[in-house]
C-alpha cells in the first residue's frame, strides 16, 4: 500500500510540505521525508508514538521535522493559515468517526498550498465521507480491510 501511494505522489513529494495528521508511528510522513519533502509536520495525541517520532529527529539530526503532540482537529484549529501543505496524510483511528471533521478542517483553515493532494484511510467496508467542495477522489484501492484515496483539492 505504501509503495503504491508514493508510486502516486512520486512528482510531488521532492520539495513539498507535507502535513502527518494521526501520525502515529510517523511511517508515511518519514517516508515522504526519505523521499525529499522539504519539511514534514507530524501530529500525535499519543505522547509515547510522539515521543519516538521526535527522538528519531533528534537521532537523525534532522531539523526539517516538528513534532505536535496534540489532538489533530485542535491543532489544525489553532493553524493560523500562514503554513500552506502541500500533501497531507490523514489516518485517523477508525473508530473515532474522525475523517469527515478532519478533512472539512482542512479545507476550512485553508492549510493547503494550490492543488494539494490529501491522501485519507478508512474501513474498506465503510463510504469514503462527502468531499469538502471542490475536492475530487483521483485514485482510489483497496487492502484488505484497508480503503485507501488520493484526493485532489
Amino acid at each position: 500500500m505504501r509503495e503504491t501511494l508514493f508510486n502516486w505522489l512520486q512528482p510531488r513529494i521532492a520539495g513539498a510540505r507535507v502535513l502527518d495528521l494521526f501520525a502515529g508511528s510517523g511511517a508515511l510522513g518519514l517516508e515522504a521525508l526519505s523521499r525529499g519533502a522539504a519539511h514534514v509536520s507530524f501530529v500525535e495525541q499519543d505522547r509515547t508514538a510522539a515521543s519516538a517520532i521526535a527522538a528519531l529527529a533528534r537521532e537523525w539530526r534532522e531539523e526539517t521535522i516538528s513534532v505536535d503532540c496534540s489532538d489533530a482537529l485542535g491543532w489544525l484549529a489553532r493553524q493560523p493559515g500562514e503554513v500552506k501543505f502541500d500533501v497531507v496524510f490523514v489516518d485517523p483511528p477508525y473508530d473515532a468517526q474522525l475523517l469527515a471533521a478532519a478533512l472539512e478542517a482542512l479545507a476550512t483553515r485553508r492549510a493547503l498550498a494550490p492543488d494539494a493532494r490529501v491522501y485519507v484511510e478508512h474501513r474498506a467496508r465503510e463510504a469514503l465521507p462527502a468531499l469538502p467542495a471542490g475536492w475530487q477522489n483521483v485514485r482510489e484501492g483497496r487492502a484488505g480491510e484497508v480503503g485507501y484515496h488520493l484526493l485532489a483539492t
